[in-house]
């Protein structure tokens, strides 16, 4: 068979492979060397492992991941989700759907020093949901926007999926955690007037809760300056070049832990949960980028993402035509993989096809999370979706999905004002020194 022909039935039997239940990584990886030791020799496929494995153990860039991780299962321990929680909530809660209003605002501030959409979810949906149903808020409103919210986890950096996305096209780590600042912030602020369209057309669903005093809303402020300094600090020193994104994590998960004692919410059993929880989550973000690795090499030698960039620009079709095809694709796929396979399975293919046309690789990588985010709330794999339904047991998951559809319809307007203004997302990495 020509490479070409392998190719497209490596990816056939990757799918396969993800059907029968296959863990991500080891699909990729055995996918791969199969591939490899077909169109070359079992020499090279063997050396290949081994250099892989070692390389990816060793990758400088991949050490930020689990400092990152180690980050926010400090800040987690610490209160800071309830601090935050608070705080918007004061400010916020007397308007008319306020309380969810300000659950996207405290899952935006968790994200901050999370990295994790489904960190971000777990915790925020233990701490809004209740006072969500307290107020008779409308069940699907209410899961809905912890599902929605908690995506946020993945665009507003620290993010492991921006690294992935690094490691994968050879881009700078740093330019893509400041990349992500303004569209979060956008999507944030395109979720809260979702949710003010939805209760403007159904006041029932949102019943209005008490002002508080302005003292203690100003009061409340001071619960936040312990994650609006780890934010400033680390990513502050990212954009003007004081330290690399590493050193930045190192500084990140070491405040953090301080922050914990000072609040004297760490205990041991909260530290020696943090390490596990760390390391289980480095471990299976290491395994998959070496399976991805591996699965690189494979769709290298199949010479399949070159074949396609010069397939698609002898098609002189506009690139935003070919733009939207990619999006429809990233939704079909959403609605069956989670994020990790669709990053492993598109990326080594799209990107190169997207720089081939002229699109920008750090504004492309905004739009591929985001994309991503669509997938965590896309019926029928949603994982965001079963991380609510795990919290809130009492509540349908047709009743969840139901509310997640103005958060979906709020991305996809996302990804159309980043298409027509890209230097939203631009516009800070090119001001970055260092």
């Amino acid at each position: 068979m020509s490479p070409l022909t392998t190719g497209i039935l490596g990816i056939a039997l990757l799918f396969l492979l993800f059907a029968t239940g296959m863990p991500i990584a080891f699909a990729m990886a055995l996918v791969g060397l199969l591939g490899y030791i077909y169109l070359g020799s079992l020499d090279g496929g063997l050396s290949i492992l081994g250099v892989t494995f070692y390389a990816g153990g060793t990758s400088y860039t991949l050490s930020v991941i689990p400092l990152f991780v180690l980050m926010g299962q400090f800040a987690s321990h610490s209160g800071l989700s309830h601090q935050i929680y608070r705080a918007v909530e004061r400010w916020l809660g007397h308007w008319r759907g306020g309380l969810a209003m300000a659950t996207v605002g405290a899952c935006a501030g968790f994200a901050a020093i999370s990295g994790s959409s489904v960190a971000t979810a777990a915790t925020m949906g233990t701490v809004t949901l209740p006072e969500m149903k307290k107020y008779r808020y409308g069940l699907p409103l209410a899961t809905g926007t912890v599902a929605a919210g908690g995506t946020l986890g993945i665009l507003i950096p620290p993010s492991a999926p921006f690294v992935f996305y690094a490691i994968l096209t050879e881009q700078s780590v740093g330019k893509l955690f400041i990349a992500g600042i303004l569209p979060g912030i956008l999507l944030a602020t395109l979720f809260m007037l979702a949710i003010n369209i939805r209760v403007r057309l159904n006041p029932d669903v949102a019943p209005r809760s008490d002002r508080a005093p302005l003292k203690e809303r100003i009061t409340a402020l001071r619960g936040i300056w312990g994650i609006l300094g780890l934010f400033l600090a680390v990513m502050g020193g990212i954009y003007t070049g004081v330290f690399t994104p590493t050193e930045a994590a190192g500084i990140g998960a070491f405040g953090a832990f301080v922050f914990s004692l000072f609040t004297r919410k760490m205990t041991w059993q909260h530290f020696a949960a943090s390490l596990r929880l760390t390391g289980e989550t480095t471990g299976m973000i290491f395994i998959i980028v070496i399976g991805a690795y591996i699965f690189g090499y494979f769709l290298a030698v199949t010479r399949i993402p070159s074949e396609l960039a010069d397939y698609m620009a002898g098609l002189q079709l506009s690139r935003y035509i070919i733009l939207a095809g990619v999006v429809l694709i990233y939704t079909i796929l959403g609605m069956f993989l989670d994020g990790w396979a669709i990053m492993v399975l598109t990326i080594p293919i799209i990107h190169p096809l997207m720089v081939n046309l002229g699109f920008d690789p750090i504004w492309f990588s905004v739009m591929v999370v985001i994309m991503l985010e669509m997938a965590l709330i896309t019926p029928p794999v949603g994982v965001n979706v079963f991380i609510i339904k795990g919290i809130s047991k009492d509540v349908p998951m047709y009743t969840i999905f139901r509310g997640i559809w103005p958060f979906w319809v709020a991305m996809l307007v996302c990804l159309l004002i980043l298409t027509i203004f890209p230097q939203i997302v631009l516009f800070l990495p090119n001001t970055m020194k260092g």
